[in-house]
């Protein structure tokens, strides 16, 4: 292919190939050469024009095919545009003269076709160049039309379309005779043909004004005739051109010459009249009609009543918006007025009427809710009210006619029905649309919505009344707070009018409706509507009988309610359910006699009834089951069962009381049928296993009845055929647009479409597709549904030999009938068998006996050959799983063979189509049959898809192929080449005309695409060339002018992204994608969302630019309605979203969104904010106002802030009009997700300064916090607005933006925030929240975002504060009176979750308010005095704040948390709880409630602890015990089930109450840790168990009770073990360190009580209290010690594993490296050695000695491991700890005890040699510990245990040896620190244990001195070495005996004298000098006067020394003289130069 890509053909490449080879060739070159010439140069392009004319007009005659002469004639365009254009004639003659050639052969056909296409390509780029030749072209062009065939027809309008383009009003002359070729094409036989001249019509009407003045009815006429017997595409192309035309005679302004032929303006009224006059007339003109209207026969055929519709819709799309908003009423009255009385014909008959009304409310539906914004659609909705209102007054005008037949048999009352129906339901859709954004409209009385839709429930036709019940239905979800009223008033109704039936069914309609609107609620209804609703349902069914004029309606409302109750679910109906199931019993006979007795009695009335009333059982029993599923246990369900069988034999009766009472009865009984059916369907077979043969024959007869007339096969039909399959089918069935209209055609003529009055009871439903109105289809239709579903589970469940002699039976009945009969038979049995087979096939049951496959085959054979393409699908899918359920090789072979040889002989389309798919069906189900079939069936179907004369086999055979190649997979591989060869054939061939053939072809492309799958990145030529083909198929699907084409090559497109990225082009694959966005076609759009979805996963960046390129690049806009020039392809995509109303596409763009904003949102961070903020704003117009009006009244100045965020003076046109509430929701979840990304990017998106200064440095660098006024005033914006979903959204925002900012400082304010400016707007934000008629779960809700405001810490003023503390206050009085206070709107667990959220927010702020109170009072020494006082004034402001609430507080948490412990209580338990419920839930409410506690009792609990703590557990509260058991509300006392009891609790019991509460909660959440358990309950849970245990009452408790100790360690243990987070392990490990604290406080004082007991007594006779008693030994399981040492080393282990032997895979000590840990790890550690240390006083002195070798060793080792030189000497954090630890456990009292002083002594000095051991290399290497870490350890082993450890002289000698060793290092730091520890042993009071010391080391450390007294210090660590040396001696003077100290200050004298200076020396010495001999002075004048005798005779002895010493003092004093006046510089004492030991373990 690479040899195509040149400017001139290839010649010789070209020749070479074959056939098909060449027409690719061609077409590559082709596409080549189209970019290649827009991107050469005029003059090269010039040089080689000749040449390139010739070689592209040569292609012409070599027959093109469509894709082929359409690129070539592009080619001729481009090339004559960019060259030279003196040669163009020459080529339109040539053209010119190839059409008028004579030669009509089909081979010359496509020669001429491709003429025709150039002409229209030149003309359309070179237009006006070739003005003088164009009359000529026409004329020529015109001629040869008359003698075309379609293809000619179609793709001459196509070509006189381009050419008008080009020529614009330069084509004058022509315009009247193309008009009228293109009349006669508008009505052609070819719908081609039809969309053709649509299009040309359109691009002419841009000109000749006459097609919208003078010849404008007759356009019109035309269209109509051009819509009869029209396909979709027709429709949707001639409707653009009549509403067009029709909005162009409306608004244009006329040419200057035309207005002198005084044309006069036509008017709204008159357009209007034209498209009414289609719409009732249809096509035939005004005379033709009257003749049939007479006689009263004609009715306008429904695709005429369809294509007006969708013309209507154009019209006023064309209009726009503002047009529409202008004339809305006018526009509304008239489009009402086509369904009124004075159009009898339209609503004629029922069906008729349905389907107008269907059409009506398409056209309301796509212009309102489309083309409006939400301020003009609540205008909208005031109009349609008030058109609701004049039609009621006529209606009660009628009605209060006194007499009662005139009054009912009015025909008007019946003719305004049907406007009423269309207002009522556009009026529901609009409110629902509009959610909460509609409220102050329901609340404005001048509109009266509510009044007026609750008056016309009483109209007396049911369509109305089933309207306005869905209306109320709509309004209901839209406003959940008007759900509970509006309940109220319709059952108030219904119980006042009982005896009126309109009333009765109307209001229970209403009812029945607002039922079904709960699910949609998520807050619910109160609970005891149930019970109101059930007992007005009884008495309704009870009193039925009372009145025959009622008994119907009260019978069928009775059931209707009860019906509609089961859809609450099993919380409410289980309450109910007994009464249900007996009036379920009564309401059938008991036995088969009663039921002979009954049908011997009544009349057709009662019968009438009865049958109601059964149906209505039977309806709200399947009602039960299909929404209370949980409820079906065995029990229930056998009480269900009895009536059935009785309802059984009722319907094997039906016929009999039929032929009895005759007609009356025949809808009752089909109802009844119908209900029967589907309540079976839904129960287990099981249940009706007697019944079965009964049920079966019934099914049989109702399939096959006699009097069945209409084939209604397409409701039938689809759901039974493959999904897949229906692609074949007409493209109705696909999804689209107007499949809401397009429905009727689908159904045929003589059916009627879904409506609401055929099923009330589809009212309550779930709503299926979307929320538009439900469409149950009449019952005749959907009872055959019904049996059709019921057969395939009864016939599989019956007998084998029953079930043949049904098959038998339903052959017969086919034979039997003739004719349209015949046919519907067929379709019915079909189906039947069809839904048996697929059911057998899905539960893998077996056909049966042999027998059974004969009468099953020739059922489906006959069907495969239908007419009926759809039948023909289902038996083709049967046909396969028939073989499936078969399941027999052999059997599966014969009817592949069977196919094939029907295909082989057959030469009928029907056959050759059937049996393709059958083959096709057969592999899909049952894979690979075996190769050599899979050869046959691909050749045969090879041949059937090359039959060029029938489109049909062809569709059929490729998607017969593309499932083989789907089914086949690898098998394929052989085939793939050839088969890929052909569709690109076929492709390159097939005329566009034929769509079906194509899309057939993309489906088999798709296939090979995705069997080839990764394989298509491979390089080898093979590959390539496979490749290249695909990508050659694709390009020509995307040329395609057909929509569902263009889909399929998109998705291909996608495959080849997904397999082989580099090899698709993303530029022109985003360009298609871009262009389609707006597509009128659904299924387009959708493949390109999908597409878009899967590019921007991988490269959104890159998508996103080639949009914008393309975007600027196009000259026209790309599509009209999105504009991705300004805001790029996310704003497009964000308008779209809003336009938008399928649910698939949405979800897909919303993904599409996501995706982008992850991967750019941090690098465009501003586009994205602007986005979200235009989005947001766009619509603020009314909330800014409102909300800066409530800031300035309450606050005065303080308001300036927000108002400048919210209004916004700059009136700059935004990008986005009105977007709905849904995507400005949308876009603040954007907002918060783009705060979430930046979290992850750059530091300086939470950093002011940071960011400030990069922004400095590069302007282009962008950060969040720059953006933070933007942040806030979206949140504000959002949480303010009219829609309950955006608040929820922007309040979320809000605590996001708090979160994530409060901690940043303000750079130009120190000591502030920067959110503390927007404090304004914070408190606007949340105000509207604590109004009275928020919903709950937005107060919830603010009620979070206040908490973390005051939690944060942003404001430090308490008047600031008070604001929002004051809101938090309102809600706490609100809910103080408990659960029965709150609104009685919602469920009662709303209520619940308002108060939880309301004490979950107190919590908060209580916790941070004592966490502050308590950090304040540590620092304050360090902080500067400004800040202490703001700061300090805050804290414990802060808590002074929440202290005046804290009693009312601290009870209802304990009452919170009371409840909780009940709710979380397993199961079994159910019976002990409170059968009023909780304080703050009720008992029916309970599940509900209980996830609104799972949602806040963590931080509850931590309050409650830290309020039971600082009350001590001591000082009763003085709401506590007797006052408290009689309040009503909060129980505070536990469980006690009646407050009455005498007995008042002591202070004491009502604590361990409380202890237990707490520790019962923690411990049971702590056990059992979901995975979804949040960080945040886990750490509120630790931290309130450690302000429990920080008290002595609740320590005392614990150590008492010695298992709930080891308990708690158990459950402790398993959270470390189970959370890897540092802050969880921490908390944890603090828990176990209170309770060992407990433990040992529970043992000292047993100790003390006990010594205090036997004063007198021996010492020896003291029992032995700790663990491990006398023996020593613990029991794990049952022992504190053993737990916690498993939990330490758990800890140690995880972050050491070298401490663990066995994982070090040796006992011994391994050479490993000690390592730093992580700062959290180095805590953990920390930690777990505190506990380790504490744990020997918790046990007996046996128990001790048990458990010392292990801690020994963990100490010791985490010594060993960390040890790490650090620079300075310093230790590490866990050496440190370690060494605190060790000195901890040494001084341990058990060490001197008597029982256990001798093990110990040992364990110890083997822990002292362990530690010398660390010094000596170890497998030859050295280990790089730090000397100091480990010197340090032998100090604290010598100063902490007693004499005997550590002075055997085996040990001794080692250390002093270490010593020794450590003194002879360089580094100076080291030496610092050996003299520190050497003073601290040389000071140790025991001689023993000193002296030995002193002699060995003293002389080596006086050596050094001398070489530094020699040497004279240089720099300060020197200086330091020799300080501290001098410190070493100077103590030794202390202890030396008398004796010998003359000799040690002997020698200490002479060093100290020598460093000292006289004045003159003192004032050039370095400062080292000087600070020496500062030091040395200090050192003498100490000594000096304390061993006075010594010191003078050393003196008397040199008196060198003394006169050094002289001078040098009085130099210092003069010295002082100086420098006191000069410098405040205060002399350093020795003291701040040495560096003392930072930590205390010496």
């Amino acid at each position: 292919m690479e040899l195509a890509h040149s400017l001139l053909l290839n010649e010789g490449a070209y020749n070479q190939l074959g056939d098909v080879q060449k027409a690719e060739f061609i077409f590559d070159w082709l596409r080549y050469l189209e970019k290649l010439l827009l991107a050469t140069s005029r003059s090269d392009v010039k040089e080689k024009q000749k040449t390139l004319v010739e070689q592209l007009l040569s292609l012409l005659n070599s027959s093109p095919g469509p894709p082929t002469r359409k690129l070539l004639a592009k080619n001729l365009g481009i090339l004559y545009s960019i060259g030279d254009t003196f040669s163009v004639y020459e080529t339109i003659d040539k053209c010119n003269d190839l059409i008028r050639s004579k030669d009509d052969s089909p081979s010359y056909l496509p020669t001429k076709l491709a003429a025709v296409v150039c002409l229209g390509s030149l003309y359309k780029k070179l237009g006006r160049i070739l003005g003088n030749t164009f009359t000529d072209t026409v004329g020529n062009i015109l001629k040869a039309m008359k003698s075309a065939e379609s293809q000619g027809r179609y793709e001459i309008m196509l070509s006189l379309q381009n050419m008008l383009k080009g020529l614009g009003a330069a084509a004058t002359p022509c315009h009247r005779d193309i008009y009228k070729a293109a009349r006669s094409c508008l009505t052609d036989r070819s719908m081609a043909v039809r969309c053709a001249a649509a299009k040309c019509l359109l691009e002419l009407q841009n000109e000749a004004s006459f097609m919208w003045t003078t010849d404008l009815d007759s356009v019109a006429t035309l269209c109509f005739k051009s819509f009869e017997g029209s396909n979709y595409d027709v429709r949707i192309s001639v409707s653009k051109l009549l509403g067009t035309v029709l909005a162009k005679a409306l608004i244009s302004k006329h040419p200057g010459a035309a207005s002198r032929q005084s044309i006069r303006r036509v008017s709204l009224e008159e357009v209007l009249e034209l498209l009414g006059t289609g719409f009732l007339r249809g096509s035939s003109g005004f005379l033709r009609a009257s003749g049939d209207m007479l006689k009263g026969t004609s009715s306008v055929s429904r695709d005429v009543r369809v294509g007006v519709t969708q013309a209507y819709v154009v019209f006023v799309s064309t209009l726009g918006g503002a047009w529409l908003e202008k004339n809305f009423a006018a526009f509304l009255s008239h489009i009402l007025s086509l369904v009124s009385q004075s159009h009898p014909k339209v609503t004629q008959t029922q069906i008729d009427a349905v389907c107008g009304r269907r059409c009506v409310s398409f056209i309301l539906r796509a212009t309102i809710g489309g083309l409006l914004g939400e301020k003009a659609q609540i205008a909208a909705a005031k109009d349609i009210c008030q058109a609701i209102w004049k039609l009621k007054k006529v209606v009660d005008a009628m009605m209060s006619d006194g007499n009662l037949e005139t009054r009912l048999g009015s025909t008007d009352v019946a003719a305004s029905q049907h406007m009423l129906v269309c207002a009522l339901q556009e009026l529901g859709n609009l409110i629902y649309s509009l959610g909460t954004t509609v409220a102050p409209l329901l609340q404005d009385p001048s509109a009266g919505i509510l009044d007026s839709v609750i008056s016309i429930i009483l109209h007396p036709s049911i369509s109305v009344q089933l309207a306005a019940a869905w209306c109320l239905h709509c309004i209901a979800v839209a406003l959940p707070s008007y759900l509970t009223p509006l309940l109220d008033r319709c059952l108030e109704r219904l119980t006042v009018l009982k005896s009126s039936p309109e009333a009765v069914t109307g209001f229970s309609f209403a009812v029945a409706a607002l039922l079904g609107a709960v699910k949609h609620c998520p807050l619910g209804i109160p609970h005891r509507k149930g019970k109101i609703i059930m007992t007005l349902a009884e008495d309704l069914l009870c009193s039925a009988a009372q009145n025959s004029r009622l008994s119907a309606q009260r019978t069928q409302a009775g059931w209707l309610l009860i019906a509609a109750l089961m859809t609450l679910g099993p919380a409410v109906v289980s309450h109910h359910l007994a009464r249900v199931l007996l009036l379920w019993k009564c309401v059938f006979p008991v036995s088969p006699k009663d039921l002979e007795t009954e049908k011997s009695r009544g009349d057709s009335f009662t019968w009438q009834v009865t049958l109601e009333g059964r149906a209505g059982a039977l309806c709200a029993i399947k009602s039960f089951v299909s929404h209370c599923g949980d409820l079906l246990t065995e029990e229930v369900i056998q009480r269900l069962l009895p009536p059935l069988p009785c309802a059984v034999d009722l319907l094997t009766q039906l016929s009999s009381i039929l032929k009895t009472y005759g007609s009356p009865l025949k809808t009752p009984s089909v109802v009844y049928r119908q209900r029967l059916y589907e309540l079976l369907i839904l129960l287990p077979p099981e249940t009706y296993e007697g019944n079965l043969c009964a049920i079966l024959k019934e099914l049989a007869a109702d399939l096959t009845a006699p009097d069945l007339q209409v084939a209604a096969s397409t409701f039938l039909l689809p759901p039974l055929c493959h999904q897949d399959d229906l692609l074949l089918l007409s493209p109705l069935l696909q999804e689209t647009d107007h499949r809401f209209i397009e429905e009727q055609l689908l159904l045929g003529n003589g059916i009627a479409c879904g409506s609401l009055e055929y099923d009330p009871h589809s009212i309550y439903e779930k709503d299926v597709e979307g929320y538009s109105v439900p469409k149950p289809l009449p019952p005749t239709l959907s009872v055959i549904t019904s049996a059709v579903k019921l057969f395939g589970v009864v016939c599989a469940h019956v007998e084998e030999a029953q079930r043949l002699l049904i098959f038998e039976q339903l052959l017969d009945s086919i034979k039997h009938t003739k004719g349209a009969r015949q046919q519907v038979v067929q379709l019915h049995v079909v189906s039947s068998v069809s839904s048996f087979l697929k059911y057998m096939a899905c539960s893998k049951g077996n056909l049966g006996p042999e027998e059974m496959r004969r009468p099953s085959l020739a059922l489906v054979m006959g069907a495969l050959e239908s007419p009926n393409p759809l039948l023909r699908c289902v038996a083709a899918e049967a046909w396969a799983r028939l073989a499936q359920v078969v399941d027999d090789g052999a059997f599966t072979a014969a009817l592949a063979q069977v196919s094939f040889d029907k295909l082989k002989s057959a030469r009928e389309v029907v056959t050759r189509t059937g049996h393709s798919l059958a083959l096709g069906s057969l592999y899909r189900y049952l894979g690979g049959i075996s190769s050599q079939h899979l050869n046959s069936c691909v050749g045969i179907l090879y041949t059937l898809s090359q039959d060029s004369t029938s489109p049909d086999v062809q569709t059929w055979a490729l998607h017969a192929l593309s499932l083989i190649i789907d089914s086949a997979g690898p098998l394929y591989y052989m085939h793939v080449e050839p088969t890929l060869s052909l569709i690109i054939m076929l492709l390159l061939n097939v005329p566009p005309t034929h769509a079906e053939v194509h899309q057939s072809l993309g489906r088999c492309l798709n296939a090979l695409i995705t069997t080839l799958g990764p394989e298509l990145q491979g390089n080898s030529t093979s590959l390539s060339t496979l490749r290249t083909s695909c990508l050659l198929g694709c390009a020509v699907m995307q040329d395609n002018p057909d929509c569902l084409v263009q889909a399929q090559a998109i998705s291909c497109l996608q495959q080849l992204h997904m397999f082989a990225p580099r090899h698709v082009n993303l530029s022109s694959l985003v360009s298609c994608l871009c262009v389609n966005l707006c597509s009128p076609y659904l299924l387009l759009r959708r493949a390109v969302l999908a597409c878009l979805r899967q590019l921007v996963q991988r490269e959104a960046a890159e998508v996103s630019e080639h949009a914008v390129m393309l975007a600027k690049d196009s000259r026209e806009e790309l599509t009209p309605d999105v504009n991705i020039r300004e805001v790029g392809l996310e704003g497009a995509l964000l308008t779209l979203l809003d336009k938008e109303t399928d649910q698939r596409l949405c979800h897909d763009i919303r993904e599409t969104l996501n995706h982008m904003l992850t991967s750019m949102a941090v690098d465009k961070l501003s586009f994205w904010l602007k986005l979200c903020n235009d989005v947001l704003s766009a619509s603020a117009d009314f909330t800014a106002v409102t909300c800066v009006d409530t800031m300035q009244e309450e606050e005065g100045d303080k308001g300036d802030d927000a108002s400048v965020l919210t209004t916004r003076n700059d009136d700059k046109s935004h990008s986005f009009t009105n977007p709905r509430w849904s995507t400005r929701v949308f876009a603040a979840e954007c907002v918060c997700r783009i705060i979430n990304q930046c979290e992850n990017a750059h530091s300086a998106h939470f950093d002011i300064g940071l960011a400030q200064e990069m922004k400095k440095k590069d302007s282009r660098n962008d950060f969040l916090v720059l953006h933070l006024a933007d942040l806030i005033r979206m949140a504000f914006m959002a949480a303010t607005d009219h829609s309950d979903q955006l608040r929820l959204s922007g309040l979320e925002t809000l605590l996001v933006v708090i979160r994530r900012f409060a901690t940043i400082p303000e750079p130009e304010f120190p000591g502030h925030v920067i959110l503390e400016q927007y404090q304004a707007n914070v408190g606007a934000a949340l105000r509207p929240a604590f109004t009275s008629e928020t919903p709950p779960d937005v107060t919830a809700k603010a009620c979070q975002v206040c908490s973390a405001w005051i939690a944060s810490g942003v404001v430090s003023d308490l008047n600031d504060l008070r604001r929002v503390h004051q809101l938090l206050v309102s809600s706490l009085t609100k809910i103080q009176a408990g659960k029965e206070a709150l609104s009685h709107l919602y469920n009662e667990s709303a209520s619940t979750m308002e108060i939880l959220a309301v004490l979950k927010a107190w919590a908060e702020v209580y916790i941070i308010a004592l966490e502050r109170h308590k950090n304040h009072k540590q620092p304050l020494k360090t902080c500067s005095e400004e800040s202490v006082r703001s700061g300090s004034y805050s804290s414990d402001g802060l808590l002074d704040l929440v202290h005046t609430d804290l009693g009312t507080l601290s009870r209802l948490w304990l009452a919170a948390l009371q409840d909780f412990a009940l709710l979380i209580l397993p199961s079994e338990f159910a019976s002990q709880l409170p059968v009023e419920g909780g304080a703050f839930y009720t008992a029916e409410t309970s599940e509900n409630a209980k996830l609104h506690y799972y949602n806040s009792w963590a931080l509850i609990l931590h309050a409650t602890a830290l309020w039971l703590t600082s009350t001590g557990f001591v000082v009763a509260d003085p709401d506590e015990g007797a006052s408290n058991l009689s309040r009503p509300v909060t129980p505070t006392s536990m469980c006690q089930g009646s407050s009455s009891g005498a007995t008042v609790k002591s202070p004491e019991d009502i604590y361990t109450d409380r202890f237990h509460l707490i520790l019962g909660i923690s411990v049971e959440f702590l056990c059992s840790l979901r995975s979804d358990s949040t960080m945040e309950s886990i750490t509120a849970c630790l931290h309130a168990l450690q302000a429990l245990l920080d008290v002595p009452w609740p320590r005392s408790k614990i150590g008492n009770d010695q298992d709930l100790g080891i308990e708690l360690l158990n459950v402790l243990h398993r959270v470390i073990l189970t959370r890897e987070s540092p802050s969880i392990q921490l908390a944890s490990l603090e828990v176990v360190r209170q309770i060992i604290c407990a433990a040992q406080e529970h043992v000292k004082e047993k100790r003390r009580s006990a010594e205090v007991d036997d004063g007198a007594a021996e010492k020896e006779t003291l029992p032995e209290f700790g663990e491990g008693k006398d023996t020593g030994g613990l029991v794990p399981g049952k022992s504190l010690v053993f737990a916690t040492l498993e939990l330490c080393v758990c800890i140690l282990v995880r972050q050491l594993p070298e401490l663990n032997p066995k994982l070090t895979g040796s006992s011994g000590v391994k050479a490993t490296k000690p390592q730093m840990l992580s700062e959290d790890g180095s805590r953990l550690v920390s930690a777990a050695l505190v506990i380790l240390s504490e744990l020997p006083a918790v046990c007996s002195p046996e128990g001790s000695i048990s458990i010392l070798p292990t801690i020994l060793f963990l100490t010791i080792g985490v010594l060993r491991e960390t040890a790490v030189r650090l620079p300075g000497g310093q230790l590490s954090s866990t050496v440190t700890a370690s060494l605190q630890a060790l000195k901890g456990i040494l001084s341990s009292p058990m060490a001197r005890a008597e029982k256990s002083h001798t093990a110990w002594t040992d364990l110890l000095r083997s822990a002292l040699t362990t530690v010398l051991d660390f010094w000596d290399p170890v497998d030859g290497t050295h280990q790089e510990l730090d000397e100091v870490s480990l010197l340090t350890a032998i100090t604290v082993f010598i100063l902490s245990t007693s004499p005997e450890v550590t002075t055997i002289p085996c040990l001794q000698k080692r250390c002093i040896e270490k010593f020794k060793v450590t003194l002879e290092i360089k580094d100076p730091m080291v030496q610092i620190k050996t003299y520190q520890l050497l003073l601290s042993i040389f000071q140790y009071p025991n001689p023993a244990v000193s002296y030995p010391y002193i002699y060995s080391l003293v002389s080596s450390i006086l050596e050094k001195l001398q070489e530094i007294d020699k040497r004279k210090p240089e720099d300060t660590t020197e200086l330091q070495i020799f300080q501290e040396g001098i410190k070493v001696l100077a103590s030794l003077v202390a202890v030396a005996e008398e004796q010998h100290r003359s000799q040690l200050v002997a020698c200490l004298l002479p060093i100290l004298i020598s460093f000292l200076l006289d004045e003159n020396a003192l004032g050039s010495a370095t400062s080292i000098m000087r600070n020496l001999h500062d030091f040395a002075l200090q050192n003498l004048m100490h000594i000096g006067p304390q061993y006075s005798s010594v010191f003078k005779s050393v003196m008397a002895s040199s008196p060198a020394l003394k006169a050094r010493l002289e001078a040098a003092v009085k130099g210092n004093q003069e010295s002082v003289k100086v420098r006191m006046p000069t410098s405040k510089h205060t002399k350093h004492s020795g003291k701040n130069s040495s560096i003392q030991l930072k930590t205390n373990f010496l």
